[in-house]
């Protein structure tokens, strides 16, 4: 860089200063989601008592405007994998900057893509191109118009209450009608249950079948395909000329213990498989639709379709760089084999206290996807207070957990979906022993309180109070 071209440079930085912008005004957030964005997040944030004000974070850590450490259970949905600023993600990205490279130019290949690519399809024998975009639901949308252009059919099967994302096509692939509701006329897809083999086998002998999507473990309460469910699934598909598509964008990627979850049950080969969340490194957005070689081919068959699927960001090198950064860091520090031993640690430790809380039903789940489900309890006066959640909405229970977790304990956590009386756990994959026995140590205490009558009941009649006003 010439001496003038590095005074330019710093003239046009000086012009803007993000440092000082959110000094300025980073006190506003609130009022400013309130204004500008979704109207409901800050409301809903302040009813809950989350509208706290984070300030700095680190792995699986992240830190508030009082210094308080808060451990992070959630990943971002699952984004950050490698928790936040991974130092070896931070410097490929500094790198990338650096290197000014002419990214985006749309007429010519850079290598960072097909390094991605080659890299990603290591830990996918069975699979042989990819395409990349910029989110899950991208993901998922190539895979649904790939698998419905190869095999000329409209309809893509589904399983009940999957989420695949909120984009149109996505959507009309959603178990959950609280997502669907008001976003009709949508694709022509139907709704087959988890596991159930004959209801996919009536659907599928109809002739206009393309595909059946699935995820190894649903998002939404954290349930598993049974034993052997994938890989009959595949063989029944691939006997009616249909195509498994398997959507690994939250589970993908060492969450449960092995690269993909599909690879828990051997003998499974998706035609198509969704990836993203995780590969992004937390910072980059991005998407990969992974695919069999003939399918690929079929879609771009001729130079006049050379772009007949594309995205405008899909590509950059900014999110090349962070998953090539992502998978180094996958196969030098061993995360796969790390979420396997912490993953069996944390649920072994939770699953031995069902038979000490009788408002504990469950825990399941595989590596560092975990769902902690509450059931109706024996004693009368626990049910009778349980009833009164249960009458208001179902899934308040579950609320009253997840809020003492943050508010004494500094731990962050999700309810696993609407009207579920299920928390689901998905911390970054870095977690150790210690955030083991935080978090551990921490659920003992409040299903203590719950058990006691303390004051999680007292929160819970606030909860009740906005459910019914909400109505």
């Amino acid at each position: 860089m010439t001496t003038a071209e590095s005074a330019s440079e710093s003239s046009q930085a000086g012009k803007f200063d993000l440092g000082a912008l959110l000094a300025e005004r980073g006190a506003e957030r609130y009022e400013l989601h309130n204004r500008y964005l979704n109207p409901q997040l800050p409301r809903m944030l302040h009813t809950i008592g989350f509208d706290k004000v984070y300030e700095r974070a680190e792995g699986a850590h992240f830190w508030d405007d009082e210094g308080n450490d808060h451990l992070d259970m959630l990943a971002g949905f699952g984004v950050m994998g490698l928790g936040r600023h991974h130092p070896v993600v931070r410097k490929a990205l500094h790198d990338v900057l650096d290197l000014s490279l002419a990214d985006l130019t749309r007429f010519d290949c850079q290598p960072l893509p097909g390094l991605l690519a080659e890299r990603l399809l290591a830990h996918s024998p069975h699979l042989d191109r990819v395409f990349f975009g910029n989110s899950g639901t991208e993901a998922v949308e190539g895979a649904l118009k790939f698998a419905r252009y190869v095999t000329g059919r409209p309809r893509v099967l589904y399983c009940e209450h999957a989420f695949h994302g909120l984009t149109t096509g996505a959507l009309s692939v959603n178990g959950e009608s609280g997502f669907r509701d008001g976003f009709a006329p949508l694709l022509p897809d139907t709704a087959v249950p988890l596991g159930d083999l004959d209801a996919l086998e009536r659907e599928l002998r109809k002739g206009d079948v393309a595909a059946l999507i699935v995820e190894p473990i649903q998002g939404k309460g954290v349930h598993e395909a049974p034993p052997g469910y994938l890989r009959a699934a595949q063989e029944l598909l691939h006997r009616h000329k249909a195509l498994l598509i398997a959507d690994e964008v939250q589970t993908g990627l060492g969450r449960t213990g092995d690269f993909y979850a599909y690879q828990h049950e051997e003998g499974v080969e998706p035609d198509l498989v969704c990836v993203a969340k995780a590969l992004s490194g937390g910072y980059v957005p991005v998407g990969a639709t992974l695919g069999k070689d003939w399918i690929f081919k079929k879609v771009f068959s001729s130079m006049d379709r050379v772009l007949v699927h594309s995205a405008s960001f899909g590509s950059n090198a900014q999110a090349m760089a962070a998953g090539l950064a992502v998978l180094s860091v996958m196969e030098d520090e061993q995360i796969v084999a790390h979420v396997r031993a912490v993953g069996d640690l944390l649920r072994t430790r939770l699953a031995a206290l069902t038979d000490r809380y009788e408002l504990l039903a469950d825990v399941r789940g595989r590596g560092l996807m975990i769902g902690i489900e509450f059931g109706r309890p024996r004693s009368l006066k626990l049910r009778s207070r349980w009833a009164m959640l249960q009458a208001a909405r179902r899934g308040l229970f579950a609320q009253m957990v997840v809020v003492p977790l943050l508010q004494r304990y500094r731990i962050l956590t999700q309810v696993s979906g609407d009207h579920l009386e299920v928390i689901k756990l998905i911390p970054p994959l870095i977690i150790d022993e210690g955030d083991v026995d935080r978090f551990v140590d921490a659920f003992t205490a409040v299903m203590d309180d719950a058990h006691e009558g303390g004051l999680i009941w007292e929160f819970g009649r606030t909860l009740v109070k906005q459910a019914v006003a909400n109505r």
